[in-house]
C-alpha cells in the first residue's frame, strides 16, 4: 500500500504524523506512544515538540476543560501542517474558535443537524444511495468506489442540505482537496480564497434571481441570519465553506476506507449481512477503528495537570485520535474490528463542547451507504491486491485515493 514518507525525528520525540502503511492501521510506530504514559511528546514537522494525549480518559476530559482553547489565533497555539503557518489572523468558524463565538455560531446550526432533522433526511438519503448503485450495476461489473459511490454520497447530501447546486460539485471538490492537503500555505491560502469567492458568487447569483433565492441552510444563514445583523458576509460565507468542506471530505473517506476494512474483514462483513440490525454499531466502531481525523489541536491558557505531568500555559498539545481510540484501557482487544462491539464512546467525533456537529448526519449516511452496498453487491470485491490500494499520507484525513472493486 503505497503512501509518502514522512520526516524522521529523534526517538524522545517521534514525529507527528506518519504515514500509514496500511490504511485501517495507525502508523507503526504510534503504539509506542502509550507506552511512555497518556501524555508525551511527539515533533511537529519544522522540530517543534509539543504534547500528544493517547490516553482515552484523559483526552476526554482535556476536551471538556474550559483551560484548553481552539482559537488559532491564541499564542501557542500549534501549527501541524506547513499549510496552516502564518494563517492566524483567518478564523475558522465552529472548528477554530471559543466561546461565546463558537456557542453563538454553533445554535444557528443546530436545528439543521439534529436527530429530528437527519432522521427526516433518512429517504431522500437512500434515493441517492440507490441512484448511484444503479448507475454502477448498469455499467457492468466493476467500479472505482471513490468516484462512483463513495464521494458523490456525501456531496450529494451536503449540497441539498446546505443550498449549493450539485452541479458545482467538480470544482469545490477539487478546492476542498487542494485546501486540505495543500504543501503550502500560499497554496491552501488560494484554494481557500477560491472557495470563498465562489460562496459569495453564488449568494449574488442567487438573490438576483426573480422568484428563486437560496435555498438551505445558505438561504436561512442570509434570509435571517445575516438580515437581522447575527453575522457579516464574511464570517456566514465562512461558516458555509467549513460545512460544504467537512460535509463530504470526511464521509466520502469513511465511506471508502470503511469498505475496503470490512472487504479485508469477511468475518465482520458477513457479520453485518446476516444481521443487518447490527449496522448502526458497526459505524461507530469503524469510526472508532479508522480514526481517519487523527490529530485534533489544543493550546493551554494556563497550567494544567495531566497524568502527573504540567502542560504549561502556552504550549499545545495534539490528541492522537488513533491511539486514544485504541486506548486498552477502554476497549477489550482494541487492534481488533468488532462490529457488535459497544464503540459508543470513541472520540473519533471529538468530544464536549466541540463535538462534530454533523455527527447524526455523518452516521446516518454512512448506515445507508455501507448497508445498502453489501446488501445490494452481495459479492462486492477488491478489484486489484490490498497492497495497490493507494493510501493517503500523514498530512491529510487519512483515506484511500481510490477503490477499485469487482462483483
Amino acid at each position: 500500500m503505497t503512501a509518502t514518507g514522512a520526516k524522521a525525528t529523534a526517538p524522545s520525540a517521534p514525529a507527528f504524523p506518519q504515514d500509514r502503511t496500511c490504511p485501517y492501521q495507525p502508523p507503526a510506530d504510534y503504539p509506542g506512544l502509550a507506552a511512555h504514559g497518556p501524555l508525551t511528546r511527539v515533533t511537529l514537522y519544522d522540530g517543534r515538540q509539543v504534547w500528544a494525549v493517547t490516553g482515552h480518559a484523559e483526552a476526554r476530559a482535556l476536551l471538556v476543560d474550559p483551560r484548553f482553547s481552539s482559537d488559532r489565533a491564541h499564542p501557542g497555539f500549534p501549527v501541524v501542517m506547513p499549510r496552516a503557518e502564518n494563517q492566524s489572523d483567518v478564523e475558522i468558524p465552529l472548528i477554530g474558535v471559543d466561546d461565546p463565538r463558537h456557542s453563538r455560531q454553533r445554535r444557528m446550526l443546530i436545528p439543521h443537524f439534529g436527530t429530528k432533522r437527519i432522521a427526516a433526511m433518512r429517504p431522500q438519503i437512500q434515493r441517492i444511495v440507490d441512484g448511484l448503485i444503479d448507475t454502477m450495476l448498469a455499467k457492468g461489473n466493476e467500479a472505482e468506489l471513490v468516484s462512483a459511490y463513495a464521494l458523490p454520497v456525501p456531496s450529494m447530501v451536503i449540497c441539498a442540505l446546505l443550498g449549493v447546486p450539485y452541479g458545482d460539485h467538480e470544482f469545490f471538490e477539487s478546492r476542498s482537496r487542494a485546501l486540505l492537503a495543500a504543501p503550502t500555505a500560499e497554496e491552501a491560502a488560494e484554494a481557500r480564497v477560491e472557495l470563498q469567492d465562489y460562496l459569495h458568487r453564488l449568494i449574488d447569483t442567487r438573490q438576483g434571481e426573480s422568484g428563486g433565492g437560496l435555498e438551505g441552510i445558505l438561504g436561512e444563514l442570509v434570509s435571517e441570519r445575516l438580515a437581522e445583523g447575527e453575522l457579516d458576509r464574511d464570517e456566514l460565507v465562512m461558516m458555509a465553506l467549513v460545512l460544504l468542506i467537512a460535509g463530504h471530505e470526511t464521509t466520502s473517506n469513511m465511506i471508502a476506507l470503511g469498505t475496503f476494512t470490512l472487504l479485508e474483514h469477511p468475518d465482520q462483513l458477513e457479520a453485518l449481512r446476516a444481521e443487518p440490525a447490527l449496522m448502526p454499531g458497526a459505524v461507530e466502531e469503524l469510526l472508532r477503528y479508522l480514526s481517519i481525523a487523527d490529530g485534533l489541536v489544543r493550546v493551554a491558557t494556563e497550567d494544567v495537570e495531566i497524568a502527573g505531568r504540567t502542560i504549561r500555559a502556552g504550549e499545545g498539545v495534539l490528541l492522537a485520535t488513533s491511539v486514544i481510540n485504541r486506548d486498552a484501557g477502554a476497549y477489550e482487544r482494541p487492534d481488533a474490528l468488532d462490529v457488535r462491539r459497544s464503540a459508543r464512546h470513541h472520540v473519533a467525533f471529538g468530544y464536549g463542547v466541540h463535538q462534530c456537529l454533523g455527527q447524526n448526519l455523518a452516521r446516518t449516511e454512512m448506515e445507508i451507504a455501507l448497508g445498502t452496498l453489501i446488501t445490494r453487491i452481495p459479492t462486492l470485491r477488491l478489484a486489484v491486491a490490498p497492497d495497490e490500494i493507494p493510501v493517503k499520507p500523514a498530512d491529510t484525513l487519512q483515506g484511500i485515493y481510490a477503490l477499485p472493486v469487482a462483483w
